[in-house]
């Protein structure tokens, strides 16, 4: 079964901004970091600010479990295609569903994303995230005294806040004995 790679997780927690000042954060970057998004629009998306977790409070990431692969069928008329890398920013809504895709072009192992001719490979890519479901993200608030030491589990939270967030995925097509497929890099 073909699969989708996951090129980088990063977790943006969503919800009314608690500082004055709004900065735009560089996203793609191959640490996780917790940023929390200023509530604009449908899902809570929109300018992104810096979040630190409370001494008592934990984040869960989000979960995948229902992923359609990208199909292209007669789209793409080539008969040839070396490896090529299609890269997306996924953004997820507090109840696990995705709220939209944009194509991620700016890393040089995404830039073929930005190529006319790989066009119905982005769009495989969009509509199969598109029907992606998620368990939600969500920031743990748990008693004083009582956070666990795995604060990535909300088991024993007083408060579960689901949350939005963003997530970068990367898909390498290429053709194989004629046939469109999706490279398997795990999950």
């Amino acid at each position: 079964m073909m699969r989708i790679a996951l090129l980088v997780a990063v977790a943006m927690l969503a919800g009314c901004a608690t500082q004055e000042r709004l900065t735009t954060v560089d996203t793609r970057n191959e640490s996780v970091g917790h940023q929390r998004l200023h509530a604009e629009g449908k899902g809570g998306s929109g300018q992104v600010q810096a979040y630190t977790l409370g001494a008592t409070e934990g984040y869960r990431m989000p979960q995948l479990y229902a992923a359609p692969d990208p199909q292209i069928g007669d789209r793409d008329p080539r008969t040839e295609l070396a490896p090529t890398t299609i890269c997306l920013h996924v953004v997820i809504d507090a109840e696990g569903a995705v709220e939209r895709s944009l194509a991620l072009v700016d890393r040089s192992e995404c830039a073929a994303g930005a190529a006319s001719e790989n066009a119905p490979l982005l769009q495989a890519a969009q509509e199969a995230v598109a029907m992606w479901k998620y368990s939600p993200a969500a920031v743990c608030h748990f008693a004083p005294g009582k956070v666990p030491s795995d604060r990535g589990d909300c088991q024993g939270a007083e408060r579960v806040e689901p949350v939005p967030v963003s997530l970068l995925y990367a898909f390498t097509f290429e053709i194989v004995k004629g046939q469109h497929v999706v490279r398997t890099q795990g999950r």
